[in-house]
């Protein structure tokens, strides 16, 4: 029988608590009539699920399967469905949030946003043999992708795109210095891969020499340990002499990042802060208001904004980073290592889980 992974609901404290793993056996889903029925090929952490684990995310579901980020074929269509001759039997991606269409400024209606996966407001999940899903909430699979890559990409593919090429006021452009912290993480490199792409001059930060190391092989010009005394000085020397300043930063981190960067940000830069992994405040100074500095916060993104991010990718033949990937859904074990990694910031990349080998998905068909 198909299978789902879910959180098991133990007494504890948020924060303290930590919901165990469940394997559940459940019926095949059939597809509405514009739905597709997907069968997934893999699937991808975020620290969201991470969280949920933890009860420290809002409006989380022990019934629902877990992960929002997904790729499988569709093996079913429904009886109204109007992109049946473009997508059965193909390779997609699937939309990792609902409620959010197009409009710039943020979902147009709150109350219906989401990310999905082990969340009340929908119950659609990505740690799952099959799902049903409206046909419009997937994007054909750019063919240079394998399952994993794919399933690596949506979430922080979305994040990091409107972070950094929604939110940064125009600096996404070649020959622009941008700077991305807590490099390592899934939004990060993603910023990175498409920064690069976008012919930026991007410089990264991180507490692990090796990772700084390996960001400079996918394109980054410079870098600095965020462990070092005046990290920032360091990185002022590493800036192009034609260029001496930053013209925006993405970061994750929060904490004293305005402060730090603040010196080497030109008047008028854009600090597009996607998440504070540091702390839930950031630093904020009369120094960044007369030089005009904005801070924008960036939170997923629409569904407008994915197919744009998707299309770069294919266009760009970019590969999502895969830091490590478990075969099964059933190995709990080997996902909770995964989860351990996350824990320990072991990870360089995305954790994948192989939901399905090819041979299965073609048997199906």
């Amino acid at each position: 029988m198909p299978r789902s992974l879910t959180i098991k609901k133990i007494e504890g404290k948020p924060g303290q608590v930590y919901y165990p793993l469940q394997l559940n056996e459940i019926p095949q889903p059939t597809p509405g009539p514009n739905e597709v029925l997907v069968k997934l090929r893999a699937a991808a952490l975020n620290h969201r699920d991470f969280f949920i684990r933890q009860h420290l995310y809002p409006g989380i579901s022990f019934e629902h399967p877990l992960l929002a980020d997904g790729s499988g074929t569709v093996v079913g269509v429904g009886s109204a469905c109007t992109k049946a001759s473009q997508l059965l039997h193909q390779r997609v991606i699937l939309t990792p949030c609902r409620g959010w269409a197009s409009a710039p400024e943020g979902p147009e209606d709150q109350t219906r946003f989401s990310v999905i996966g082990g969340a009340a407001l929908y119950p659609v999940g990505t740690a799952q043999d099959y799902v049903c899903v409206h046909e419009s909430e997937v994007e054909l699979c750019p063919p240079h992708l394998t399952p994993a890559e794919a399933a690596a990409l949506p979430l922080v593919g979305l994040t990091g795109w409107r972070a950094l090429v929604t939110k940064t006021g125009g600096n996404a452009a070649p020959g622009r210095n941008i700077l991305v912290t807590g490099i390592g993480g899934g939004v990060a490199l993603a910023v990175l891969q498409f920064a690069v792409a976008l012919g930026c001059n991007v410089y990264v930060t991180s507490g692990a020499p090796e990772k700084l190391a390996r960001a400079r092989a996918l394109g980054a010009a410079g870098g600095v340990s965020y462990r070092a005394p005046g990290w920032e000085k360091s990185l002022a020397a590493q800036l192009p002499a034609s260029r001496p300043y930053l013209d925006a930063v993405v970061d994750g981190a929060g904490g004293d990042i305005v402060s730090r960067s603040l010196r080497l940000l030109k008047p008028g830069g854009v600090i597009s802060s996607y998440g504070m992994t540091v702390g839930p405040k950031m630093d904020w100074t009369m120094l960044a208001v007369m030089k005009n500095v904005e801070v924008r916060g960036s939170t997923m993104g629409s569904r407008a904004e994915f197919a744009d991010m998707v299309a770069f990718v294919r266009e760009k033949r970019i590969r999502p980073v895969v830091s490590r990937v478990v075969r099964g859904l059933d190995d709990i074990e080997g996902i909770d290592g995964l989860f351990e990694d996350m824990r320990e910031g072991r990870q360089f990349g995305k954790l994948v889980i192989e939901i399905s080998e090819e041979e299965d998905v073609e048997a199906k068909l």
